[in-house]
Formats: C-alpha cells, structure tokens, sequence
C-alpha cells in the first residue's frame, strides 16, 4: 500500500471498542492492526461480518480496507469494524446509501454495558431474598 495512495476513511463505534477504517481501491487484502483478518479475528463468523458491507454493495474485489481496532472484544471489533467499512464507501459513493441501509449496515449498535448499582454485586444481581 503505497503512502500517497487515495482512500475513504470512517470511524466506527461499538460497545467499548472503536475502529477506524482506511478504505482503497484495487486489489489487495484486508488488513486488521497489520495482519490479515483470518489471523487476527480467528473466526470465520467474524470475517464474514467484516466483508458484509463490501458484499452487499457488490465491491469485494475492487475494494480493500486497513483497519485499526483497540479497546472492548473481538466481537464489538468486528462489529465496530463493519460500520466504519459501512461509512467509509458512503464516502466514496453517497448512492449506496439505500442498500447499506436497507441491509442494516449503518446503524450503530446503542447497547452499552450498564453500570454496577451499589449494593448490588453486578448491575442487576443482589443477594437471594431471605423472608427470615
């Protein structure tokens, strides 16, 4: 990948993880934190997750990414990862809009981990009810 090469580039958020993707056309592999998505994610559900976007707009083989993760698990990374491909084609073509929509690939996931209450020993978890 040459340095003063063009690319689209989006952020994507889920639960605690965040992943910014760097979107390029032509031939090429994907990339997750410098090594190959298979390598990194280990899982194929995961990989699949990761090429949704690319495969609904019919653009797996004219387009690779560069994606750098951090923070929460690998399932909020695939999944923080997958909505920044999402949003980095809508800014090369604002026309697939409808079909990444359509497909639910630009809506981010609001669900977050609630916060422990005191007195209890996880958010919704207390101590068994004893009458006596």
């Amino acid at each position: 990948m040459p340095e003063t090469a063009k690319y689209y580039y989006a952020k994507g958020r889920r639960k605690e993880a965040v992943a910014t993707a760097r979107l390029f056309s032509g031939k090429g592999t994907t990339m997750v934190n410098d090594v190959t998505v298979m390598e990194y994610f280990n899982n194929k559900t995961l990989v699949a997750a990761l090429d949704q976007p690319l495969k609904e707009t019919g653009n797996e083989t004219k387009l690779y990414a560069t994606i750098k993760v951090s923070g929460g698990g690998k399932h909020g990374q695939a999944e923080a990862a997958r909505l920044a491909i999402a949003r980095a084609l809508l800014e090369l073509n604002a026309d697939l809009r409808p079909t990444l929509k359509k497909a639910g690939l630009l809506t981010r996931d609001p669900r977050e981990k609630e916060r422990k209450k005191p007195g209890l020993k996880r958010a919704r978890k207390a101590s068994q009810f004893s009458k006596r």
